[in-house]
């Protein structure tokens, strides 16, 4: 299985799965700061977690949850 990753330019990189976007659903959906992101996703400063939410794609970040599984495995040719 093949698994889609935010590569930092620090070397780090995040896993894009259901715990991760659940995550970044909330820092888009509402009033939260990138310390509490950057704490959540395990980083070390909020300076990460902007680079991260740069990195993402937009496409990503809006999709419906619902969706995401079944665009994942498209993307990794497994559907």
């Amino acid at each position: 299985m093949c698994e889609l990753v935010v590569k930092l330019s620090n070397g780090k990189e995040i896993p894009i799965d259901e715990n991760t976007m659940a995550i970044v659903y909330k820092y888009i959906r509402s009033e939260y700061s990138l310390d509490a992101l950057a704490r959540d996703l395990g980083l070390e400063r909020w300076e990460e977690a902007y680079e991260f939410i740069k990195k993402l794609p937009a496409w990503i970040a809006w999709m419906p949850s619902s969706m995401f599984e079944y665009t994942k495995r498209r993307i990794c040719g497994e559907a």
